[in-house]
């Protein structure tokens, strides 16, 4: 009887260990987050790093960044949004901005996107897009996964409304913001213009206001903000491979968040490798999904101390409760060893 039950004792022992083995080798930042708010820049490429912009120095002073990050091979909108949020390349995906205007996508097409796989992981999570561009609501983020989408025909309208969403229910799990100006200034003054570097100076405004109202409801304790441009641009447009063109901003603040300037080989499709990693999702099973988190770019929790808090709360929460077993167990074989 005895060695029965020591036997049963060595086998919980052995489960507590392998629970905190098992903590120690999940992947740096893996499901650490609790929200991703997605922040994009139509056509800022790698402006923040020309101007002045203190809200985005502020905001990643303590966190990753590379300025010039990879676009896709063709720098037009469509293209890149839809890596983005997929993590497919231009080619695979196949939106444009004709497509996109036109065609309502659903989830029974292929190349899902990432709000497509947080509904499937968390099905009563609030999800929210809000879009100064109408086609990435219409024709990128799937239309039938009950992401409420908002769209509105100036940047300054879209950060009040996200402000507004902040203000009212429960915070969102995955937010995607896409903000234009700054593409509108190009457009219709060029890239290099001062007009274009005005509205970037705007934009640092803008983004600021949005990192504000995410921190002043206590968010930012266990969520992972994120700055991406689809491309950049020249004197007369988008939409080549010139370096200026094909260099996108990507920027990841959170409490894991090393600080760092990110590899060269980052691209701005890691986005959606970088959101699905955070809220613990693993990426998808298929060939076509090329996204990959930056080796470097989570480590240790600011937030948290080896002392203070040296494993994962559900492998605690089973450490103690096989803890308390075996006291139980204990007691009850006490009559047998005085026998």
């Amino acid at each position: 009887m005895k060695k029965a039950i020591s036997l049963v004792l060595c086998v919980l022992l052995a489960l507590c260990c392998m629970c905190t083995s098992f903590a120690a080798e999940a992947p740096a930042g893996f499901g650490e987050y609790a929200h991703v708010f997605i922040i994009g820049i139509d056509g800022a490429g790698a402006a923040f790093g020309l101007r002045n912009t203190p809200n985005f120095d502020r905001i990643f002073a303590d966190n990753a960044y590379r300025h010039n990050a990879h676009t896709e091979y063709v720098t037009i909108s469509a293209q890149n949004w839809g890596s983005i949020l997929t993590g497919v390349d231009y080619e695979t995906h196949g939106f444009t901005n004709e497509s996109t205007g036109v065609i309502q996508r659903g989830s029974d097409t292929p190349n899902h996107s990432v709000f497509y796989y947080t509904r499937r992981a968390f099905p009563d999570a609030r999800l929210v897009s809000i879009c100064h561009w109408r086609n990435i609501n219409h024709g990128i983020i799937e239309n039938d996964l009950h992401v409420r989408k908002v769209n509105r025909l100036s940047d300054a309208l879209v950060t009040d409304a996200i402000c507004r969403t902040l203000e009212r229910g429960e915070a969102p799990k995955l937010m995607f913001v896409q903000l234009d100006d700054v593409d509108h200034a190009a457009h219709t003054y060029g890239g290099f213009s001062d007009e274009y570097y005005a509205a970037v100076e705007k934009m640092d405004i803008y983004l600021g206001e949005i990192f504000d109202a995410v921190e002043s409801k206590g968010l930012m304790q266990n969520s992972l903000f994120i700055v991406v441009a689809d491309h950049g641009e020249t004197t007369y447009g988008h939409g080549g491979q010139t370096p200026e063109e094909s260099a996108a901003v990507v920027a990841v603040a959170g409490h894991s968040v090393n600080q760092t300037i990110l590899a060269e080989g980052v691209h701005n499709r890691d986005v959606a490798a970088i959101a699905l990693h955070a809220l613990g999702i693993a990426p998808p099973d298929d060939d076509a999904f090329v996204a990959t988190v930056p080796a470097d770019l989570f480590g240790e929790s600011r937030a948290k101390t080896a002392a203070s808090n040296p494993m994962p709360k559900q492998t605690r929460l089973w450490r103690d409760f096989l803890y308390f077993f075996l006291r139980i167990v204990n007691v009850m074989i006490s009559p047998f060893d005085k026998r």
